[in-house]
């Protein structure tokens, strides 16, 4: 474009959302990494396992078939059959095919959610951390987020207080996210039917990402709707990213009210029309094949996060509790707030984090984008070297400082 030319006037909504950060220092890491520097990175948001051979193997199988035309717009028939199977054998729930909306990645479904449900004055209840899409959906919806605070000594599981205190009669739903991302979170089930209890008082629409159901190290993971007991009304949106290692296949799906869904699904129909075909094929293998590849992803998960979490610990000032579920740990690091380095003070996590990267050259995200001052998400999706190596840097560079 040439300087004489008028400059392309946006439309608002460019400027009200903010981009995605952690997309920002995963990028980061790359760049350094392609410049031949040793980096460690605990940023990344998904697994470091390689999609599981037999369901590679059923991609292949579906290429070689000719299965590279458009599906039906809600996901194909046999897909969404399957996951129906799934969830009644895995979650204890029951829906029809015309219930369930496969979409471009769980992302898809959240966002065509907050597009179907919510409007310029309405509010939605998110809770603080939080993964740093949701605000986003309801900013691009025209409605306005409510952040809620949470009790971090408890999985960080709501602040009831807070929540109770920010209800109004604009409130139209609430996001709630166990296991979490930045967290680690896993709710108690007292925890999860108080909001359900809350949202069909106030006739509040839950939708519950439950994307990271299968990486769950304590009790079994149990839905929202399946405790719902009260008549609120859930929409329950998973993945197959976490669970399978499938992170680029972009197939994540929603299961709820077939009014809802087919809301959703105009919506989507005008946005990408269908979710990848071989995809599709893919996660059907998935839900319905071996499943032990869970099981071993799952006990890798826990023993990186009781190495990690033991690491960190080791080094002063920092607290982290042992997080539930997910493949994140999120210690309080406050203690360095406030100190200098060549200098400069830190003034919040964005600075610590661009301490540590410029001086130990491990990738970090920022507790304050996540609406947690003070922290700092460290992912284990990566081996106990790395693991061990990371940590170890972090821990000699954090000692510098004064």
């Amino acid at each position: 474009m040439s300087q004489d030319q008028p400059q392309i006037k946006f439309a608002e909504r460019v400027h009200r959302v903010k981009p995605s950060f952690t997309l920002e220092m995963a990028t980061r890491a790359t760049e350094l990494r392609e410049r031949g520097e040793d980096v460690v990175n605990f940023s990344v948001g998904e697994p470091d396992f390689n999609t599981p051979e037999n369901i590679r193997e059923a991609a292949k199988r579906a290429i070689d078939e000719g299965y590279t035309k458009y599906t039906a717009g809600a996901g194909m028939l046999e897909l969404r059959q399957a996951i129906c199977r799934k969830l009644e054998r895995e979650n204890g729930l029951h829906y029809k095919p015309s219930q369930i909306l496969v979409s471009n990645g769980e992302k898809q479904s959240l966002y065509n959610a907050c597009q179907a449900l919510f409007d310029k004055g309405d509010e939605v209840l998110i809770f603080a951390p939080y993964w740093v899409s949701f605000p986003e959906f309801v900013r691009l919806a025209d409605a306005e987020p409510v952040i809620v605070k949470t009790v971090a000594e408890r999985q960080f599981e709501p602040d009831f207080d807070d929540l109770e205190a920010k209800i109004t009669d604009r409130v139209k739903g609430v996001i709630i996210n166990s296991p979490s991302n930045p967290t680690g979170g896993v709710w108690s089930k007292e925890a999860v039917e108080r909001v359900l209890k809350l949202a069909a008082e106030h006739n509040w629409l839950v939708i519950a990402d439950e994307c990271y159901e299968q990486l769950v190290y304590g009790d079994p993971f149990v839905s929202a709707e399946k405790l719902n007991t009260v008549g609120a009304e859930v929409l329950t949106c998973l993945s197959l990213s976490k669970t399978y290692a499938m992170t680029g296949w972009r197939i994540g799906y929603a299961a709820g009210n077939e009014t809802l869904i087919k809301a959703m699904s105009k919506i989507q129909g005008q946005a990408t029309s269908c979710a990848n075909s071989i995809g599709q094929k893919a996660a059907i293998e998935a839900l319905t094949g071996d499943q032990s590849s869970v099981a071993f992803m799952r006990q890798k998960f826990r023993e990186r996060r009781d190495l990690i979490v033991q690491l960190l610990n080791d080094i002063t000032g920092v607290e982290c509790n042992l997080p539930g579920g997910a493949f994140y740990a999120f210690p309080n690091m406050s203690y360095y707030l406030g100190k200098r380095a060549n200098g400069k003070i830190i003034e919040d996590t964005f600075d610590l984090g661009e301490y540590i990267l410029d001086t130990a050259k491990v990738v970090t995200v920022p507790g304050d984008g996540f609406g947690a001052p003070g922290h700092i998400r460290f992912s284990f999706a990566t081996s106990k070297e790395q693991i061990r190596k990371g940590i170890a840097r972090v821990k000699h560079v954090l000692e510098k400082l004064n």
